[in-house]
């Protein structure tokens, strides 16, 4: 069977309730919103390229064991002209818009220059990403659109031009335990000069979550974290993402350059790597290169005993873009081998001391990445390659790589098609791969529905999947937003002042919660929340567990209240929600819960006295 990928998709605004088979993590809460294009033809006109389909998003929505489903298209200017029109009338990456037939030659001139030259598309069909408490979806423009991951509403449209000057901006931003984002862009012949930007978009102010008109956009405090000149004016590199470590942004400079006068691609040889010390904002004054490749995604970085390790998805050439051309999917079949991926490890030395020229700098035992000293001066990087991928044009298995061992495991099943995986880590895990992993799939098997896949993080082994009546599209990539992110809590909550991104425990959350689960084995639900914006001074706990039965609400606070760290007793606030069992499963408003808050109260009182 054969996935259509210029096919195009129906919406489901309205939720779809799907039919779940198997077991999920009583945990799970959340909704995974992804994106990518679904349609692919106006009229009598159609897109050249996959990437140029109008963006549709859609969601699973993952609560109390059930799912339900929704999509709807991003109401973008891009598509209200063309729909207007009933034709393309604003130009994509891979195709041009030319006038209608009917228009004078005057007209056709003027409407060909205003849709191709002082603008770019606002057809955000790549990725979703968060600045501040806001989601956006968005490309690799200079426009990004504000949208409501619930409704899947199209909101305001944002301009990156308006707070940091940039012309082109990329979608895989990275997140710090504070919530700040970071993200990169390209700006173009700005005051004589194309150059890099790496900034920062700070986390949202405790309390601030706005709505409708009083809405500001969390771009306002961008701040500059670094520039990299480019080598040429005109032909900046493409890129698709960065890397990121506790001190250091890493970025390839590819040979894959966009020619910005021809609005068209180009083809050049070696990589520049630049290395910016995130504490100074200037780039380190080792100079590090490597040979021709292609690099799309960043996999991971980190730094280990005086070296930056980043590892990268390659390939040979860039192939892999021009494979998406439409009239060329037609002439695949599921089975055709046309790019290869290569999992490579780089590794750069820090270099505080002398050395000869010809000598490998790494010293990491574990890797045959090499660094070698150049005449001139700079280091020749080669990659230790981790793994090589057996890659056809379409997705046909989850994939897990331990990169110590080389072990893997793989999920597949016949017809099955998955997308990117979204890897959602357990509340309180301390171990990297506790938690699952989620992937939409397009089941091409006769009678049978696309699904939601839930895999074990640890064992990769199918856990649920939740069966939709709905055909899914091929999409690009998602973002998993926890319940309490995705519902946005009124203003002055608890909740709504929490700035952090909830994808991630801090230190101080994931050893309360294990002291808390050695003290109350039995609990059947528990969560510890850092609520002072991760610095450790005041945690949210919400536990449920039998060991308070018939204790009064003072006494399960006092026996909760034990776990606060000794060494930051005086320092540290808890705020407690205890309950035994029985009392948790009744109603918010129950009279046995308003018994619990008056008896808390009253135990506050006779304490006071």
């Amino acid at each position: 069977m054969q996935v259509e990928y210029g096919k195009n998709k129906e919406e489901h605004p309205h939720p779809v309730k799907a039919e779940v088979r198997g077991s999920l993590p009583e945990w799970l809460h959340g909704t995974l919103v992804r994106n990518g294009p679904g349609l692919f033809s106006f009229g009598e006109t159609s897109y050249n390229h996959w990437f140029d389909g109008m963006a549709l998003l859609h969601s699973f929505t993952i609560k109390h064991g059930e799912v339900t489903y929704r999509s709807k298209y991003l109401r973008s200017d891009t598509y209200n002209s063309n729909l207007e029109a009933d034709r393309i009338v604003v130009s994509e990456m891979g195709t041009m818009a030319y006038p209608h037939p009917s228009k004078n030659m005057l007209n056709k001139m003027i409407t060909f220059v205003n849709h191709t030259v002082p603008d770019f598309t606002d057809n955000c069909a790549c990725n979703i990403i968060k600045y501040g408490n806001d989601y956006f979806a968005t490309s690799e423009t200079n426009y990004i659109r504000k949208i409501d991951p619930v409704t899947l509403e199209t909101q305001d449209k944002v301009d990156y031009k308006k707070y940091v000057s940039v012309n082109l901006a990329i979608s895989h931003p990275h997140y710090d335990k504070e919530g700040n984002s970071y993200n990169m862009g390209t700006s173009i012949a700005n005051k004589g000069k194309t150059k890099y930007i790496i900034f920062k978009v700070p986390a949202a102010d405790l309390g601030k979550t706005q709505a409708g008109s009083d809405w500001t956009s969390p771009l306002k405090d961008t701040e500059i974290m670094a520039t990299i000149p480019c080598r040429s004016m005109f032909t900046p590199s493409y890129y698709h993402s960065f890397g990121m470590t506790e001190n250091y942004f890493i970025f390839f400079e590819l040979p894959l350059k966009l020619d910005i006068v021809k609005m068209a691609t180009a083809y050049m040889r070696g990589v520049l790597i630049h290395l910016i010390d995130r504490r100074t904002k200037k780039e380190v004054d080792v100079k590090y290169y490597t040979d021709t490749m292609v690099v799309y995604h960043h996999v991971n970085a980190f730094e280990e005993d005086g070296h930056v390790i980043v590892d990268v998805i390659a390939f040979d050439d860039h192939s892999l873009y021009e494979l998406f051309y439409l009239d060329k999917q037609k002439e695949l079949s599921a089975s055709s081998t046309v790019v290869k991926p290569t999992y490579k490890r780089f590794v750069l030395p820090l270099m505080d001391k002398p050395a000869e020229t010809g000598e490998n700098l790494v010293k990491l035992k574990y890797s045959t990445a090499t660094a070698v000293k150049e005449k001139d001066g700079k280091l020749h990087c080669q990659p230790e390659v981790i793994n090589e991928g057996k890659h056809a044009h379409l997705s046909v298995q989850a994939f897990k790589l331990d990169v110590e061992t080389k072990l893997h495991d793989e999920w597949s099943a016949e017809n099955c098609f998955p997308s990117e995986s979204v890897f959602v880590p357990r509340p309180g895990a301390t171990e990297e791969d506790d938690g699952v992993v989620l992937n939409s799939v397009i089941n091409c098997n006769p009678g049978e529905s696309d699904f939601l896949l839930v895999l074990d993080g640890k064992s990769f082994q199918e856990l649920a999947r939740a069966s939709v009546n709905v055909e899914l599209h091929m999409d690009m990539h998602g973002f998993f937003i926890p319940l309490h992110d995705a519902e946005q809590p009124p203003e002055g909550t608890a909740e709504a002042q929490t700035p952090r991104f909830f994808s991630t425990s801090t230190e101080g959350e994931i050893r309360i919660t294990k002291i808390l689960k050695e003290k109350f084995p039995q609990a059947s639900s528990l969560k510890v929340v850092d609520i002072s914006g991760g610095c450790g001074a005041m945690y949210e706990i919400h536990i449920e567990s039998d060991d308070f039965r018939g204790k009064r609400i003072v006494q399960q606070h006092q026996l909760v209240n034990q776990v606060r760290p000794r060494d930051r007793a005086e320092e540290t606030e808890i705020c407690v929600d205890a309950y035994c069992t029985d009392d948790y499963r009744k109603p918010p408003n129950s009279p046995i819960q308003a018994e619990l808050k008056s008896e808390l109260l009253l135990e506050e009182h006779r304490e006071d006295r």
